[in-house]
């Protein structure tokens, strides 16, 4: 083997990094999504995970470009405008054992795309569901998006008479069992938020602030990174821990420690950092988020987590072998099966 070979560290399955790279990036120099790319090539590097088992999907806009940047060797499609859950959703009903990850934008899913949004959550069907979300439409110039803040001036496009949507609160009003937020610049707490989301038994929603350094990157936007860094507010400390022995734990006092099963056996740790915050109390979740919205600060870290509700693959009975992969005569009536059927209609 040459020096250059062994330099190279493979993971588990005999896979560099850079087997996980996709195409070079065309956003601009700076933008959050192309962080959130190279997180997401880390994570699946770390985890060891073949890229011939994720399917990689995606709408319009800024942020439905970057699956192009990162899992060069994985399956992918790039839907229609905010249309990315339906085509999810029958890619998994076809080939269940298939890991998605979708990744939308704040138009993509909270104004063209939110009622396909809805119903992803309400079938619960297992997708990491990533929003890089910067509050404004970067491809056609800077207008606001259902995200900006009410008040918000910017250069480009004026001041916001309209409220925000909130994109975790709608993912946790829709039933969403697994809800997170993080930052683009918190490189560590996004990776660890990815594998525990990976590891999620039916819909897992990462709202991740991204901001866009050509068009809402003042420091007076909320979703600017300076803004961001100096009123982030990180609910725990999120570290992710892989498979060991059931560890269970009652209750816990701030600053104590939480580990929140995943339904692989994977756990993620949560570090309580506020009085009574229990990740698994939904309406307590929303409360916290309507909390931090009216200070005007967002709340990072994993939301809510409820990983008993059984997924749109397990609630159709699927069969364990996908329907992709299933012969024609297991999938089709027999010619004189459909004869006898059609008689009764005759």
């Amino acid at each position: 083997m040459s020096s250059r070979a062994q330099a190279i560290k493979e993971n588990a399955i005999g896979l560099s990094k850079k087997d996980y790279d996709g195409s070079v990036s065309t956003l601009c120099k700076g933008c959050g999504h192309n962080s959130i790319a190279n997180q997401i090539i880390q994570v699946a590097y770390e985890l060891s995970i073949r890229p011939n088992e994720i399917i990689k999907l995606s709408g319009i806009g800024c942020s439905s470009k970057s699956p192009a940047y990162f899992l060069g060797m994985s399956h992918g499609f790039n839907a229609l405008h905010g249309r990315m859950p339906s085509v999810g959703t029958g890619a998994l009903m076809a080939n269940h054992h298939l890991r998605a990850i979708g990744v939308s934008g704040d138009g993509d899913t909270g104004s063209i795309g939110i009622g396909q949004f809805k119903h992803l959550m309400r079938r619960n069907v297992r997708m990491v569901y990533l929003v890089e979300n910067n509050g404004v439409y970067g491809l056609t110039k800077g207008q606001f998006s259902a995200t900006a803040e009410q008040g918000l001036e910017l250069k480009y496009a004026g001041q916001n008479e309209f409220p925000q949507i909130d994109i975790c609160t709608e993912a946790l009003i829709a039933g969403c069992g697994f809800v997170a937020r993080s930052f683009a610049g918190d490189a560590k707490q996004v990776r660890e938020l990815l594998k525990a989301a990976l590891s999620h038994r039916g819909t897992a929603v990462i709202d991740i602030i991204s901001p866009c350094v050509a068009f809402n990157n003042d420091d007076s936007s909320p979703k600017s990174y300076s803004y961001g860094r100096e009123h982030e507010k990180p609910l725990q400390e999120i570290g992710y821990v892989p498979f060991a022995e059931e560890i269970t734990i009652g209750d816990y006092d701030p600053g104590d420690l939480k580990v929140v099963d995943l339904h692989d056996g994977s756990r993620i740790s949560l570090r309580k950092v506020e009085q009574d915050y229990d990740p698994t109390d939904r309406l307590a979740a929303i409360n916290r988020l309507q909390a931090a919205n009216a200070n005007q600060e967002f709340i990072t870290g994993l939301i809510y987590i409820d990983n008993e509700r059984p997924n749109l693959a397990e609630v159709s009975h699927l069969t364990d072998t996908p329907l992709a992969h299933l012969r024609n005569s297991e999938i089709r009536p027999s010619e004189e099966q459909l004869s006898d059927f059609l008689k009764a209609y005759a």
